[in-house]
């Protein structure tokens, strides 16, 4: 069996059914020759500046929504490790995740679903804390994800 590119996963118990948790406890990476990417808190903010996942009604009002915001915020990310590892890595390289959330009780479960279109196991999926935080930079940021991989 060959070793997934973020390394092998490490469960406490692997027998264990996976239920609702789809991330393991740690990823290992055998000792190589890997560069190491530390990506800084990424929010849904696309180059242009561009605010993906909010709505500004004419009142000036807003509305933002965290599925949309969590898949941009991924989207980015992997634009990010494409674009440094010269388009030989992408997201399953990704060995540890921090997820910042402004309303973890009601988004944790928007954010997880768009988390797991990409990481479908724990077998595949990166190391991950979820945050929550009072406010992030801008008022209208919902998520914003820290990341390391390897590649």
């Amino acid at each position: 069996m060959s070793i997934p590119p973020n390394g092998t996963a490490f469960l406490l118990n692997p027998s264990a059914l996976p239920g609702a948790t789809r991330y393991p406890h740690a990823r290992m990476i055998p000792p190589s020759e890997k560069a190491t990417m530390y990506i800084s808190g990424i929010a849904p903010v696309t180059p242009d500046g561009d605010l993906e996942g909010v709505n500004t009604n004419a009142d000036g009002t807003w509305s933002a929504d965290i599925r949309v915001q969590t898949a941009a915020v991924l989207k980015r990310i992997e634009a990010i490790i494409k674009g440094a590892s010269d388009g030989k890595a992408d997201l399953h390289n990704i060995v540890d995740a921090v997820v910042y959330l402004t309303d973890i009780k009601s988004q944790y479960p928007g954010m997880n679903e768009e988390w797991n279109k990409v990481w479908s196991d724990r077998e595949s999926a990166p190391a991950r804390a979820t945050i929550g935080v009072r406010e992030l930079p801008d008022e209208r940021f919902l998520v914003e994800v820290k990341a390391t991989a390897v590649f």
